[in-house]
């Protein structure tokens, strides 16, 4: 048997899993011990990355016995059965006190059963949210880690040493137990999906509407990631549109498919906030457009469909692309507001103490969708840890205020030109909806009373009514239905 030597390994060594081994073994104190199922694989990571010092083994047992302990392993292996696959070997091999974490993107469910499971055998699970991708793995991710305090007092001090920095902290805070950390990276996810179509959109609008090149709205985001809309997305969104095609000389951005894929984690995200009554409509929309862009053949019967009789020009182009902007900024406080409502909702359903400004603080480096303004969703929190929605908060409710304008002007456009704006006028629809002194659920109320006798409340007495709309439509108090 292998000698306890290292004081972490990794399961799987696909791309994901070799280059959070190598970020692991790069910090000092770290000795790495990696298992494959492939050994061949094992054997070709040890072979391209010597400096790395990995310890390999090719039996889970020999993996086991190369830990020291509290052994502690990372799963990265593809979310589902070959997670519980895993964890079902090392249960075998491991001991009361020692640490299995899974670092895939698990639906958060799984791995409350997971950790349940695991729990009675006296070792600790752990469900780590990772995000940054390949080169997050490699040069520093953010990471959501849920479980025991127990299994965060070993893990933590080692996840601390390869988490993306920010302003001199770590990317990296327990979220809180079970499924919590998953949780969280489903909601960020869910973020990611509405930031992306709310880019999209800009960058449509913009070209549908200015003519500019893919490249000249390239410059245009460039710009754009100087201001308060500086972030990651905003950064690979202009590399990405001033690519130029090597095979046609065309922009990319014009060879490529307009069918966006998807691998759950929005759709995951929008189902448990219907499950919670959480509206996260803009990210919903974010969904739905990947869904609707992958349906080619309705596309195709649906092209000759009507659209706008009279042609759109925009007759400024600056101030139209300054309008983009603000609207686009406007748009993404709205899905950030959605996202930090259903961590409120879960945490409260879960009862999980999850720390709102310090989820804000973690996605400020290592993420898909870290941003600058993170950093006053922080502040937020820090100053009201009960803020009832972010959008609320000083700092964003003053930023709305300046941008709703434009962003009004930007989705009454884009109705008038026949240009899809889903994640825009939703979030607009929403923001409307959030502060409308009355809605229209009153009149949804009495349909629902009329037909299923559900009940209603009134503005005027306290209590709960019905009415007799088959008999003599007198009003009756009644048992909440709801």
């Amino acid at each position: 048997m292998a000698q306890a030597q290292a004081n972490i390994g990794v399961i799987g060594m696909a791309v994901m899993g070799s280059n959070l081994a190598r970020n692991l073994a790069s910090r000092e104190g770290n000795t790495v011990a990696i298992y494959n199922r492939s050994a061949d694989k094992t054997r070709t990571v040890v072979s391209e990355f010597p400096e790395a010092g990995f310890v390999a083994s090719e039996t889970i047992e020999e993996f086991a016995a190369s830990l020291t302990k509290p052994r502690t392993a990372i799963i990265m292996v593809k979310a589902g059965a070959g997670t519980d696959a895993v964890i079902n070997q090392l249960t075998t091999v491991f001991e009361p006190g020692d640490i299995i974490v899974d670092g895939g993107n698990a639906l958060f469910t799984d791995t409350i059963r997971r950790e349940k499971a695991v729990r009675e055998t006296g070792i600790n699970f752990v469900g780590a949210g990772i995000s940054g991708g390949e080169e997050g793995a490699l040069k520093g991710p953010s990471i959501m880690p849920g479980g025991s305090a127990e299994a965060w007092a070993t893990l933590g001090p080692i996840l601390k040493t390869i988490a993306a920095v920010a302003e001199d902290e770590p990317c990296v805070t327990h979220v809180g137990t079970d499924g919590a950390g998953h949780f969280v990276k489903m909601i960020h996810n869910g973020i990611e999906y509405a930031d992306m179509q709310l880019i999209a959109e800009a960058y449509d609008l913009i070209r549908r509407g200015t003519g500019k090149s893919p490249a000249e709205i390239a410059d245009i985001f460039t710009e754009w990631n100087k201001g308060e809309l500086e972030s990651y997305l905003i950064e690979i969104t202009a590399e990405v549109l001033r690519q130029v095609d090597a095979k046609t000389g065309q922009p990319l951005v014009d060879v490529i498919v307009d069918q966006a894929g998807a691998k759950g984690t929005g759709a995951w995200t929008v189902q448990t906030a219907l499950d919670l009554g959480i509206p996260v409509s803009g990210i919903a929309e974010a969904v739905f457009a990947r869904s609707l862009s992958s349906k080619p053949a309705q596309r195709a019967a649906a092209s000759s469909l009507p659209g706008p009789t009279s042609k759109w020009t925009v007759d400024d182009a600056d101030a139209f692309v300054e309008d983009v902007r603000q609207a686009l900024y406007a748009s993404k406080i709205i899905a950030y507001s959605q996202g930090f409502d259903e961590i409120v909702a879960g945490a409260e359903q879960y009862d999980w103490d999850i720390k709102k400004g310090d989820i804000a603080k973690i996605w400020r480096g290592g993420c898909i969708i870290r941003a600058q303004f993170l950093n006053r969703i922080t502040e937020a929190y820090d100053e009201n840890p009960g803020l009832v929605a972010l959008v609320t908060a000083p700092y964003f409710t003053d930023a709305v205020s300046q941008t709703q304008d434009a962003w009004r002007r930007v989705v009454v456009a884009a109705a008038q030109a026949g240009i899809p704006s889903p994640a825009f006028s939703s979030s607009l629809s929403y923001y409307d909806g959030l502060r409308a002194d009355r809605l229209p659920a009153a009149l949804v109320q009495g349909q629902r009373d009329f037909f299923g006798a559900h009940t209603y409340r009134r503005v005027d007495a306290e209590g709960t009514f019905h009415t007799l709309w088959s008999g003599d439509r007198s009003e009756i108090e009644a048992t909440d239905t709801h």
